[in-house]
C-alpha cells in the first residue's frame, strides 16, 4: 500500500469513472485490494504480451502506452496523467497485455488485481454494465485513432491534438513531451512534426516555445483540424 494509507485512496477511486456506482464499503474492501508501486522515468510498468496483473491506477506522474516494432519505431496510444486507469481490456479479456506501458517521469501506480476486478463483475451487476459502458469509450477512442492515422493529414492531426490539450489556448509540454514523443503520438516520425509545427507557426496559428505551444487562432486551427 501507498503509505498515506487506504482511507486515502477512497476519494480518488471514487473519482474513477470505472468505479463510480460502488458503495461506500465495496470502495473500501477495493482500496485493501489495491498494491502501490514505484517507477522512474524510462522504467517499464508492463510489457506488450505479458499476462495481465490486473487494472491500474495511476496516482502521480506521467505514462505512455505504446505499441512498437522490432525497428524501434513506436506508435503511442494514449498519455497517462494522474487519476487514469489503464490495460483494462487486458485484465477482462483474460489476454496477455495488449500494448506496453513506460513511465515519462517518475510515477506511483495502484494496481488493482485482476481477481479483485473479477469479483466485483460476480457480486456487483450495476458496476457490470457500468463498466461496459466505460469501456465502450474507450473502444471509441481506438477507433477515433484508426481513422485519424488513416485518413487525416499530419498536419491535421496535429490541429486536432493542439485543439484538445490546450488548456485557456496553451498546450504545456514538460521535459519529456519532446517532438520524438509527439510524432509517436500522432502515427509520424519528428521531422514530419517540426515541418507540420513550422508551417502552423509560419501561418500565423500557433506560436511555438520550448515547454509550451501557444494557440493564436483558433477559428483557423479548427478548420485545418477537419481536413
Amino acid at each position: 500500500m501507498n503509505p498515506a494509507g487506504e482511507q486515502a485512496l477512497l476519494p480518488q477511486l471514487r473519482a474513477i469513472p470505472f468505479f463510480q456506482v460502488l458503495d461506500e464499503a465495496t470502495l473500501a474492501w477495493l482500496a485493501g485490494q489495491c498494491r502501490w508501486r514505484e517507477y522512474g522515468a524510462g522504467e517499464t510498468v508492463f510489457w506488450e504480451g505479458e499476462p495481465a496483473a490486473g487494472l491500474s491506477f495511476l496516482q502521480a506522474g506521467w505514462l505512455k502506452v505504446v505499441k512498437s516494432v522490432p525497428s524501434g519505431r513506436e506508435q503511442v496510444l494514449r498519455f497517462l496523467g494522474p487519476g487514469e486507469t489503464f490495460n483494462e481490456i487486458g485484465v477482462l479479456a483474460n489476454q496477455p497485455n495488449p500494448a506496453t506501458a513506460v513511465a515519462l517521469e517518475p510515477a506511483g501506480v495502484y494496481l488493482i488485481p485482476r481477481e479483485a476486478m473479477l469479483q466485483l463483475l460476480r457480486e456487483q451487476p450495476a458496476f457490470a454494465q457500468h463498466l461496459i459502458e466505460q469501456l465502450a469509450g474507450r473502444v471509441m477512442h481506438l477507433v477515433t485513432l484508426v481513422a485519424d492515422l488513416s485518413l487525416r493529414s499530419v498536419t491535421g492531426r496535429l490541429a486536432s491534438l493542439l485543439l484538445s490539450d490546450a488548456t485557456d489556448d496553451i498546450l504545456h509540454r514538460p521535459r519529456w513531451y519532446t517532438q520524438s514523443e509527439l510524432a509517436a503520438r500522432l502515427g509520424t516520425v519528428p521531422d514530419v512534426i517540426q515541418r507540420a509545427l513550422r508551417s502552423l507557426e509560419e501561418a500565423g496559428v500557433i506560436q511555438v516555445q520550448r515547454h509550451r505551444i501557444h494557440i493564436l487562432d483558433r477559428e483557423r486551427l479548427t478548420e485545418i483540424a477537419a481536413q
